[in-house]
């Protein structure tokens, strides 16, 4: 199978992310949330990085079940700096608290974050191909209202990244064969 350029060949776990969940449209507010607090970890890092941690974070982070982690308090948070499985940045893991609770409000206030996230583009996948740009008129919008929600680390490359990975924008490559193709 041809695959994006962007694909460690060696590393099974990036070429499962890619083939079986990279910009495929994802619905379910628990693995929106999953995949948005990861995005925050991912800041200055490669997604392959975070990636092979997320079994990590999984557990670290309570299966992210988002009633629990938006109310860790300072011992939860001396605990998760104290993994050595995860991204042990402080600025990071308090973002991730305070991001699940903003989350959270999202939820209440739209019915879920699904509708949230996608009625920026009334629920369709738009395609671009990865290469294109690292960020876009829509990334820069959703940010926007993010951060103005509350939300930390939610810039507009970050954002841009987390539209990619839930398939708000497909953007395979024309090398890959999951190009145009149906999800």
């Amino acid at each position: 199978m041809k695959r994006c350029a962007w694909v460690n060949p060696g590393n099974p776990v990036y070429i499962r992310y890619h083939d079986e969940e990279w910009g495929v449209p994802l619905h379910d507010d628990h693995g929106l949330y999953e995949l948005f607090i990861l995005e925050g970890f991912q800041a200055g890092l490669s997604w392959e990085c975070v990636l092979n941690k997320r079994e990590a974070f999984r557990q670290a982070y309570d299966g992210f079940e988002i009633g629990k982690v938006m109310n860790y308090g300072e011992e939860d948070i001396a605990r998760l700096l104290s993994d050595a499985g995860i991204i042990r940045n402080e600025r990071k893991v308090r973002a991730s608290i305070a991001n699940s609770a903003v989350f959270w409000q999202i939820q209440k206030e739209f019915g879920s974050f699904d509708a949230y996230i996608w009625g920026f583009t009334e629920g369709r996948t738009l395609v671009e191909d990865y290469r294109l740009r690292t960020t876009s008129p829509l990334s820069d919008r959703i940010s926007k209202d993010l951060i103005r929600r509350g939300m930390k680390f939610a810039g507009s490359t970050i954002v841009y990244s987390y539209l990619q990975a839930i398939g708000v924008l497909n953007a395979h490559g024309a090398e890959c064969d999951c190009c145009g193709r149906k999800k």
